[in-house]
């Protein structure tokens, strides 16, 4: 079901995967109320507050798509734009695939089409597109070798539709994630902010991984995070290129397939409320 406008408010739905968590508003023609965008910068922020507001690690808008079954767009809690959101792509995945019984979807973001499916466990699989790997595309500074960056630790560099820079370190418990994560989401070589993620190698397909997210902070877990992480891993050799992720607040399976990097994992629809104007 749609989400409904309130006679005397905006209603949304609150939904996590892995403690990853979400605002989700649905402005597409079928909910009532349609066609009247209300979701400003300013009120992400306001709704992003966890004291004053609902709280949430992203804000993501559901509307019409000329090309695919939905679009969606994605406000960080700060209130700026994000292309990508792997998890709430999934969580609203399986929410639009619950309710029309469809086990397939298509959705197009600033990241382009992107394609979800049900497991036969479950859980959703979300297709977040082939990496970027190239300066220019991610975006850095200017050009590099963006396997190793030279910034102290030799991060590697990843476009999901959003920058990300990734730590490969020994003990990932002797971190301080967020010294280091603020510090690194403003460096000057990403001229967009970038997600920092912190990785320690298990095993050849096991990834420990803890995440900074840009315009967010520190975050349970992170879907196009656990993306760049898996990526990089086997751009240095260091996995295979399907590997599970293990973050704060649960596991996601990333597999780097020739059509893109599919990540599946469980998803969560915890609430339905209505934001006062």
């Amino acid at each position: 079901m749609a989400t409904q406008t309130a006679p005397h408010g905006l209603a949304f739905m609150k939904m996590h995967g892995l403690g990853n968590d979400f605002v989700v508003i649905d402005e597409r023609s079928d909910a009532a109320g349609a066609g009247n965008a209300r979701v400003t910068a300013d009120l992400a922020r306001a709704m992003g507050d966890r004291h004053r507001g609902v709280g949430f690690d992203q804000l993501a808008v559901i509307s019409d798509s000329d090309t695919a079954d939905l679009h969606l767009t994605f406000y960080n809690a700060d209130g700026s734009l994000s292309a990508a959101c792997g998890n709430a792509t999934r969580c609203i995945a399986d929410h639009v695939m619950t309710a029309s019984g469809q086990d397939k979807l298509t959705l197009t973001t600033m990241r382009g089409v992107l394609r979800a499916q049900r497991t036969e466990d479950g859980q959703t699989s979300v297709n977040m597109g082939q990496p970027q790997t190239e300066w220019q595309d991610i975006p850095l500074s200017h050009e590099l070798d963006t396997l190793q960056l030279p910034i102290e630790g030799k991060p590697t560099a990843t476009g999901m539709g959003n920058p990300h820079c990734t730590f490969f370190v020994d003990d990932i418990n002797g971190i301080n994630l967020a010294l280091r994560g603020s510090a690194i989401e403003q460096h000057p070589l990403y001229p967009e902010r970038t997600n920092v993620q912190f990785a320690q190698i298990i095993g050849p397909d096991r990834i420990r991984m803890r995440v900074w997210e840009r315009g967010t902070g520190i975050t349970l877990a992170s879907g196009s995070s656990s993306c760049a992480t898996a990526v990089a891993a086997h751009r240095r050799g260091l996995t295979g290129r399907s590997v599970q992720i293990d973050l704060d607040g649960g596991t996601l399976m990333i597999d780097w397939r020739d059509d893109g990097v599919w990540m599946t994992g469980p998803t969560a629809h915890v609430f339905d409320g209505v934001w006062r104007l």
